[in-house]
């Protein structure tokens, strides 16, 4: 291969120029694994990382950026090609020895750009993120690279007036990165600080510095501040503000308890630009499901509703497809059963998406972005049948740009059917069911998600695709504790102290007797497989009784809850630290259950997890051995918690391990 580099200061950045025959190979070996249909897909296949991932338009559309991996062990390249050509050779960068993890465009010529590395093997404790990050400026007329922090920051907002500055929200290099948004949620992290980044003279102005008490802030279209958040802690509360000009004091708009943050809910998703002085926000007032409201900030009050339904919650919002000409502009609310549904208050926006769902092949979940005059749009869809697949239209032309998994032909991925089953006890929980092809009765996977304050979403999935292409029959039971569908179902986890491995243990339990009654499962092949809350699931099934299941696989667990959710660990105070105390004091804790265990278990684990520590298997195996248990533990070296983390030749290990454990040790004779 040749290479011809010119690398930055410090030897962080350097640049790639590959042969064409380079780039064709891969496509070649698509098109013959297509051909060839091997059922079922070898492991290295299922173990490939997204090829391409992160296709945006240059504002003016003459560009086309993604975010491509050439070979099975190799890092994303970032990839720049002329949109009116897509067959010319492209320019490429890398960031050896970092690995490129996002990028967007900031004007016509220049890109912004994050990369990470892994520099720890090991972590110093929960939330303590072992990579570090970096943040660059590529200009793609000069072919040059700046850099700008040594940390990983957020486009907040691109400033329409100054195509030369845009507003980043850059996270402390003590803290995880996450999304603004994210930090809201999830509270616990240190909010932001937000700077203007001069993108020519490479200086950053420090415009706001994120604190506890009002921390979370938001830029109106033209870029001003106008609505921030933050906590309380005197009055235990979460607080919002809002400003009416850019020059006016800050005021209050509402509040909510912190220890019920969760149960009330309130997020300002944009200014309401049909009423002066409005806010769209996403709340339940009073309600068991969010929905979509107009609040009214200058009076603190929910002024009118916009959109809810009383089957799911309202998941978000659809912003117009073109972002450079309507900035922050609803164009609908979404809405997640048996697929993401939107529904629009633009009919223009309406019919972009109904003519592109008619000739998209296996159109199901669409996202759409465009160039600044509106001529030039990349699609994306992804649903079962499809991995994931970005296309161009460009003069009146529809062109596939490529797909994140190529190597998988659309008729050899599985069926996703969604459910609602009954519970023991009459309640209705949904489900998603992936169905290998054959005859029922199926071997039977329950895959029960984690968080669990979280949810599965219909569409594509990795792991019940692979475990369907083997011929397992897969359950997603979405048990009551997860989210989106509504406060009650919410809410159980923490009844009477909590329903961690009791109600919520039994709603995926019903899932599996659910399909033994449909004749789709075999009563006796049926396992269970989870990661981290999911994990912990695993874990309590292993020694229910009477058992249900041959064997478990539990990924990423939490083993002891009490000390996953010790006060030195969790940052949270007041009524929500004691929510959680109960919630951890009351649960079934699974190493205390050791000696109860009575299937085979897999236990899979990151080495450098920092959600959940890797102590929390290796003390759980101890127990296992003191008791003379039977299991296999897999440690996946330099991976973390989350799918992004794991590379290739980890997924190979996992993957691996996971089916030859249920093919040969799950229960007599295996699954």
């Amino acid at each position: 291969m040749k290479v011809m580099s010119m690398a930055h200061r410090k030897g962080w950045w350097h640049f790639h120029m590959l042969p064409t025959a380079a780039v064709l190979s891969f496509a070649i070996a698509a098109h013959a694994a297509t051909e060839d249909r091997a059922r079922p897909y070898p492991l290295e296949q299922w173990a490939m990382r997204d090829v391409i991932s992160n296709v945006a338009l240059s504002p003016d559309g003459k560009h086309l950026g993604m975010l491509k991996i050439r070979s099975q062990d190799g890092d994303p390249v970032l990839e720049i090609y002329d949109a009116a050509d897509l067959a010319k050779e492209p320019f490429r960068i890398n960031a050896d020895p970092m690995e490129l993890i996002t990028f967007s465009w900031v004007n016509d010529r220049q890109v912004l750009f994050g990369a990470r590395q892994l520099v720890r093997d090991t972590v110093r404790g929960r939330e303590a993120d072992p990579y570090k990050y970096k943040l660059a400026l590529l200009d793609v007329d000069e072919k040059a690279v700046r850099e700008f922090d040594q940390r990983q920051g957020v486009i907040v907002h691109l400033l329409p007036d100054d195509p030369n500055k845009v507003i980043v929200a850059i996270t402390p290099s003590d803290a995880a990165v996450v999304s603004p948004i994210a930090e809201e949620v999830l509270g616990r992290f240190r909010p932001s600080d937000y700077y203007e980044l001069d993108l020519n003279k490479r200086t950053k102005k420090l415009l706001v510095q994120g604190r506890v008490g009002l921390g979370l802030y938001r830029f109106d279209a033209d870029g001003e501040l106008w609505q921030a958040s933050g906590r309380d802690f005197a009055k235990r509360e979460l607080k919002w503000m809002w400003r009416p000009t850019p020059d006016a004091a800050w005021q209050e708009m509402h509040r909510t308890p912190l220890d019920g943050y969760e149960f009330d809910q309130f997020r300002v998703v944009a200014e309401d630009d049909t009423k002066p002085n409005h806010a769209l926000v996403l709340a339940r007032n009073g309600h068991d499901t969010t929905g979509l409201w107009s609040f009214d900030m200058a009076n603190k009050r929910f002024a009118e509703i916009i959109y809810r339904r009383a089957d799911a919650d309202v998941a978000g919002v659809r912003f117009h497809s073109n972002s450079w000409t309507n900035p922050q502009t609803v164009v609908g609310v979404l809405y997640a059963t048996d697929n993401v549904h939107v529904e629009y208050f633009d009919a223009e926006q309406e019919a972009l998406y109904r003519q592109l769902e008619g000739v998209i092949p296996h159109a199901f979940n669409l996202g759409v972005s465009s160039s600044r005059d509106g001529n030039t749009l990349v699609i994306q869809n992804s649903g079962p049948h499809d991995p994931g697949t970005y296309y161009l239209l460009k003069d009146g032309e529809l062109k596939t740009i490529g797909s994140r998994q190529p190597l998988f032909a659309s008729e050899d991925l599985a069926d996703v059917e969604y459910v609602r089953y009954r519970a023991r006890d009459g309640y209705e929980i949904p489900a998603y069911l992936t169905i290998p092809d054959g005859e029922p009765p199926f071997p039977l996977i329950v895959m029960p998600h984690g968080g669990p304050s979280s949810r599965d979403w219909p569409g594509y999935s990795k792991w019940p695709q692979l475990l369907a292409n083997n011929g397992y029959l897969v359950v997603q039971p979405q048990f009551r504790g997860g989210t989106g569908f509504g406060l009650k179902h919410f809410k159980t986890q923490f009844e009477d102290g909590s329903q961690w491995g009791r109600r919520m243990q039994d709603d995926k339990d019903d899932a599996a007797t659910y399909l033994v009654k449909r004749g789709l499962a075999d009563e006796n092949r049926v396992a269970m497989f989870g990661w981290s809350y999911g994990g912990y699931a695993a874990g309590v099934a292993a020694s229910r009784t009477p058992q249900l299941y041959q064997c478990v696989i539990a990924g990423a667990a939490v083993f002891d809850v009490p000390r996953a959710f010790a006060p030195d660990i969790m940052e949270e105070v007041g009524e929500v630290r004691r929510r959680y105390d109960a919630l951890a004091a009351d649960a079934v804790n699974p190493i205390d259950e050791a000696a109860k265990v009575n299937v085979p278990m897999l236990i899979v684990h990151g080495a450098v997890d920092y959600r959940v520590l890797v102590g929390q298997s290796t003390r759980y195996i101890e127990a296992l051995d003191e008791h003379e248990k039977n299991y296999q533990y897999v440690e996946l070296a330099r991976a973390g918690h989350f799918s992004n983390t794991l590379r290739h030749n980890h997924q190979v290990e996992f993957y691996g391990a996971m089916l030859d454990f249920l093919a040969n040790d799950c229960g007599p004779g295996g699954l």
